[in-house]
Protein backbone atom coordinates (compact mmCIF):
# COMPACT_ATOMS: atom_id res chain seq x y z
CA UNK A 1 0.00 0.00 0.00
CA UNK A 2 1.42 3.46 -0.81
CA UNK A 3 0.87 6.15 2.12
CA UNK A 4 2.85 8.78 0.89
CA UNK A 5 3.60 12.17 3.24
CA UNK A 6 5.01 15.30 1.11
CA UNK A 7 6.78 17.79 3.42
CA UNK A 8 8.41 20.67 2.58
CA UNK A 9 8.08 24.75 2.83
CA UNK A 10 5.92 27.36 0.77
CA UNK A 11 6.49 27.39 -2.95
CA UNK A 12 8.95 24.18 -2.46
CA UNK A 13 6.56 22.12 -5.64
CA UNK A 14 4.85 20.05 -2.97
CA UNK A 15 1.29 20.48 -5.00
CA UNK A 16 3.14 19.72 -8.35
CA UNK A 17 5.06 16.47 -7.12
CA UNK A 18 1.56 15.63 -5.59
CA UNK A 19 -0.92 16.05 -8.59
CA UNK A 20 2.14 14.01 -10.54
CA UNK A 21 2.49 11.22 -8.21
CA UNK A 22 -0.83 10.87 -7.31
CA UNK A 23 -1.69 10.50 -11.61
CA UNK A 24 1.28 8.09 -11.94
CA UNK A 25 0.68 5.60 -9.15
CA UNK A 26 -3.33 5.87 -9.43
CA UNK A 27 -4.07 7.13 -5.53
CA UNK A 28 -5.79 10.30 -4.40
CA UNK A 29 -3.72 13.31 -2.82
CA UNK A 30 -4.83 15.52 -0.26
CA UNK A 31 -3.83 19.59 0.49
CA UNK A 32 -2.88 19.55 4.73
CA UNK A 33 -3.97 22.99 4.16
CA UNK A 34 -7.22 21.88 3.39
CA UNK A 35 -7.43 19.73 6.25
CA UNK A 36 -6.26 22.43 8.47
CA UNK A 37 -8.57 25.31 6.75
CA UNK A 38 -12.53 23.39 5.95
CA UNK A 39 -14.18 24.84 3.65
CA UNK A 40 -17.52 24.48 4.35
CA UNK A 41 -21.24 26.69 2.64
CA UNK A 42 -20.70 29.28 5.27
CA UNK A 43 -16.86 29.96 4.98
CA UNK A 44 -13.66 28.23 5.73
CA UNK A 45 -12.81 27.84 9.08
CA UNK A 46 -9.68 26.39 10.81
CA UNK A 47 -10.30 22.96 12.42
CA UNK A 48 -8.81 22.16 15.86
CA UNK A 49 -5.60 19.96 16.28
CA UNK A 50 -8.07 17.28 17.54
CA UNK A 51 -10.34 17.87 14.13
CA UNK A 52 -7.64 17.45 11.76
CA UNK A 53 -5.88 14.53 13.65
CA UNK A 54 -9.38 12.50 13.29
CA UNK A 55 -10.11 13.98 9.75
CA UNK A 56 -6.40 12.40 8.41
CA UNK A 57 -7.10 9.35 10.30
CA UNK A 58 -10.56 8.55 8.55
CA UNK A 59 -9.10 9.23 5.06
CA UNK A 60 -5.72 6.71 6.21
CA UNK A 61 -8.67 3.96 7.18
CA UNK A 62 -9.90 4.33 3.15
CA UNK A 63 -6.04 2.85 2.39
CA UNK A 64 -3.83 4.56 -0.16
CA UNK A 65 -3.09 8.28 -0.22
CA UNK A 66 -0.78 11.06 -0.53
CA UNK A 67 -0.78 14.04 1.69
CA UNK A 68 1.31 17.38 0.88
CA UNK A 69 1.54 20.06 3.01
CA UNK A 70 4.25 22.06 5.64
CA UNK A 71 5.28 20.71 8.84
CA UNK A 72 2.93 21.37 11.43
CA UNK A 73 2.59 19.69 14.92
CA UNK A 74 -0.93 18.64 14.44
CA UNK A 75 -0.06 16.08 12.06
CA UNK A 76 3.12 14.68 13.04
CA UNK A 77 1.24 11.19 13.67
CA UNK A 78 1.18 11.65 9.65
CA UNK A 79 5.06 10.74 9.92
CA UNK A 80 4.22 7.66 11.52
CA UNK A 81 1.68 6.43 9.26
CA UNK A 82 3.19 7.17 6.00
CA UNK A 83 5.05 4.58 4.09
CA UNK A 84 7.27 7.00 2.67
CA UNK A 85 7.78 10.72 3.52
CA UNK A 86 9.12 12.72 0.70
CA UNK A 87 11.33 16.05 2.32
CA UNK A 88 10.89 18.42 -0.89
CA UNK A 89 13.90 21.06 0.49
CA UNK A 90 13.91 23.53 -2.69
CA UNK A 91 16.53 25.84 -2.39
CA UNK A 92 15.58 29.56 -0.73
CA UNK A 93 15.99 31.65 -3.75
CA UNK A 94 14.07 29.82 -5.94
CA UNK A 95 11.00 29.71 -3.09
CA UNK A 96 11.15 33.09 -2.84
CA UNK A 97 10.75 34.18 -6.83
CA UNK A 98 8.07 30.96 -6.89
CA UNK A 99 6.18 32.62 -4.16
CA UNK A 100 6.25 36.14 -6.33
CA UNK A 101 5.73 34.66 -9.48
CA UNK A 102 2.54 32.61 -7.88
CA UNK A 103 0.46 36.01 -6.78
CA UNK A 104 1.29 37.52 -10.01
CA UNK A 105 -0.59 34.05 -11.80
CA UNK A 106 -3.09 34.51 -8.91
CA UNK A 107 -3.84 37.97 -9.70
CA UNK A 108 -3.88 37.32 -13.31
CA UNK A 109 -5.97 34.33 -13.10
CA UNK A 110 -4.02 31.97 -14.32
CA UNK A 111 -3.64 29.97 -10.96
CA UNK A 112 -6.60 29.25 -8.51
CA UNK A 113 -6.32 29.50 -4.77
CA UNK A 114 -8.42 29.00 -1.38
CA UNK A 115 -6.80 32.97 -0.26
CA UNK A 116 -7.40 36.22 -1.08
CA UNK A 117 -4.21 36.73 -3.53
CA UNK A 118 -3.17 40.32 -1.74
CA UNK A 119 0.03 41.79 -0.77
CA UNK A 120 -0.97 40.63 2.91
CA UNK A 121 -0.44 37.09 1.51
CA UNK A 122 2.36 37.56 0.12
CA UNK A 123 4.46 39.09 2.93
CA UNK A 124 2.61 36.51 5.25
CA UNK A 125 4.35 33.48 2.70
CA UNK A 126 7.72 35.23 2.79
CA UNK A 127 6.98 35.27 6.66
CA UNK A 128 6.12 31.30 6.88
CA UNK A 129 9.05 30.75 4.82
CA UNK A 130 11.50 32.61 7.00
CA UNK A 131 9.79 30.43 10.15
CA UNK A 132 10.51 27.39 8.09
CA UNK A 133 13.98 28.34 8.18
CA UNK A 134 14.31 29.65 11.54
CA UNK A 135 12.60 26.18 12.43
CA UNK A 136 14.23 23.54 10.15
CA UNK A 137 15.81 21.57 13.01
CA UNK A 138 12.25 20.62 14.42
CA UNK A 139 11.76 19.23 11.07
CA UNK A 140 14.65 17.43 11.53
CA UNK A 141 14.10 15.82 14.08
CA UNK A 142 11.25 14.49 12.74
CA UNK A 143 12.67 12.94 9.65
CA UNK A 144 15.23 11.64 11.58
CA UNK A 145 13.16 9.34 13.68
CA UNK A 146 11.72 8.03 10.14
CA UNK A 147 15.46 8.22 8.45
CA UNK A 148 14.81 4.59 6.94
CA UNK A 149 11.66 5.89 5.05
CA UNK A 150 12.99 9.54 3.96
CA UNK A 151 13.65 10.53 0.01
CA UNK A 152 15.31 14.08 0.55
CA UNK A 153 14.86 16.10 -2.84
CA UNK A 154 16.12 19.73 -4.00
CA UNK A 155 13.57 19.22 -7.08
CA UNK A 156 9.92 18.68 -7.44
CA UNK A 157 11.16 16.69 -10.80
CA UNK A 158 13.88 14.82 -9.87
CA UNK A 159 11.86 11.74 -8.41
CA UNK A 160 12.09 8.56 -10.47
CA UNK A 161 9.03 6.24 -8.46
CA UNK A 162 8.00 3.33 -9.31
Amino acid sequence: MNKILIIGSVASGKTTLAKRLSKKINIPWYELDSIVHHQTPTGRYKRTAEEQIEVLKEIDKAGAWIFEGTDRKSYNCLYQMADTIIFLDTPLWKRRIRILTRLLKQKLGIEQCHYKPDFLMLKMMYKWTRDFEQNRSRLEVNLKLYNEKVIRLSDNNNLNFP
